[in-house]
């Protein structure tokens, strides 16, 4: 935040030099001191509360992922996902806690991994305050999520237990790191960019968490095996449908309601001005953009495939269209901030094509992943940080970089 300052100095001469003039002076610039000192006050808890406001945000997508996976799987399988769901939250808490955060920001560090702030040591300081630990523990919690939904249905519990901890605690604060702090050895911000001379712009998480996310769950998968009946004896797909398409639609509203907590909330603050203060254009005016070109990607994805997969399959699907809106906010949020809104219709359009083209992929391969969450994250994920690279303007990244 910037300070005013008042100097008695300048002041005095204004005063026609009375008697009294410096103490006049230093009245004046003390109320002046006190008032500026109040402005960055304010400035600072604007900033902090919509931090706090998009973390929430955030953090609601748990309950979508939530209501996601347990409309997905079938009604035998309901408590254990949900159980999942819960356990991502709170052992990522704890473990994002103590290792997490630090390997992820623990800046001055080295290009791969952070070195400070385990625990939340030296915290508040000029750099961090709590409230941005909330917001990228809430990443961190939205990664393990996407993983559940791919092991669904064929996971012991202590196994998930330990695979989600391991996630949340260090391999996404690795990669975050690599990324998104300005040691990072991809990071776009770092003055010695060492990938391609420029870095990644991933500005809220197409790579970082969706794709970290769809690797992990598609391991998993892999490793598992598809469940039992998903492929007959002649290796031909037989759908195992979830129980609850209800479900599904509520899951996915929640996640479209937190996911402009996740795209515009990826600012970390709003009250910034471009260029001379007093101006209608702001941070406030690219935070709007985001959640436009958010929207406009997600409804595009949505109609894409509503009308792809009838073109293909000969009926409407509403999970179909579900998971078509979800994987085009996946590949939208790498460069949701930093691209046009007309870019995003096209983002919208081409992420839901490779996730019809990954689902057959899958199909012919054996992979069997019940949210279709690497197809959706992974796929769409991956064109989401290509995407970026070619419609990025370069305006609108070194306004949000300062």
């Amino acid at each position: 935040m910037t300070s005013y300052s008042c100097s008695t100095s300048d002041l005095v001469p204004l005063l026609g030099g009375a008697a009294n003039a410096t103490a006049a002076a230093d009245y004046i610039c003390g109320r002046f001191d006190a008032i500026s000192n109040k402005f960055v006050d304010t400035g600072y808890a604007v900033d902090n509360t919509y931090l706090l406001f998009s973390t929430y945000l955030v953090f609601a997508m748990q309950l979508g992922f939530a209501m996601l996976c347990a409309g997905s799987v079938r009604a035998k399988n309901t408590m254990n996902i949900m159980l999942t769901n819960v356990i991502d939250a709170a052992a990522g808490g704890l473990f994002y806690y103590v290792f997490g955060f630090a390997i992820a920001f623990g800046s001055p560090s080295n290009g791969f991994i952070g070195k400070h702030f385990f625990g939340l040591s030296e915290f508040p300081s000029s750099s961090f305050d709590y409230s941005y630990f909330l917001f990228q523990w809430a990443f961190a919690i939205a990664a393990a999520g996407i993983t559940s939904g791919s092991i669904a249905e064929r996971t012991q519990f202590i196994a998930y237990l330990i695979y989600s901890s391991f996630l949340t605690g260090l391999v996404y604060p690795i990669v975050s790191h690599w990324f998104w702090s300005s040691d990072g050895w991809a990071s776009p911000a770092r003055s010695d960019n060492l990938l391609f001379g420029s870095g990644v712009i991933d500005f809220a998480g197409s790579g970082v968490v969706h794709l970290v996310g769809a690797i992990a769950g598609m391991w998993g998968a892999y490793i598992e095996g598809p469940r039992i009946g998903r492929f007959d004896h002649a290796g031909q797909s037989v759908v195992l449908r979830g129980h609850s398409g209800t479900l599904v639609v509520l899951g996915t509203f929640l996640l479209w309601f937190g996911w402009y907590g996740f795209n515009p909330g990826s600012f970390l603050i709003i009250l910034k001005a471009y260029g001379e203060s007093g101006s209608f254009y702001g941070q406030w005016s690219a935070v709007g953009r985001t959640a436009v070109t958010t929207t406009l990607a997600g409804c595009t994805a949505a109609l894409t495939t509503l009308f792809g997969k009838r073109l293909l399959s000969g009926h409407w699907s509403v999970t179909d269209v579900c998971n078509g809106l979800l994987g085009g906010f996946a590949a939208i949020t790498g460069g949701c901030a930093v691209v046009d809104p007309w870019a995003a219709v096209l983002c919208g359009f081409v992420a839901s094509w490779v996730l019809i083209g990954c689902n057959k992929l899958a199909e012919k391969l054996h992979y069997d992943d019940p949210l279709e969450a690497a197809q959706l994250h992974g796929g769409c994920g991956s064109w989401g940080i290509i995407f970026t690279a070619l419609f990025a303007k370069k305006e609108f990244w070194w306004l949000w970089d300062g």
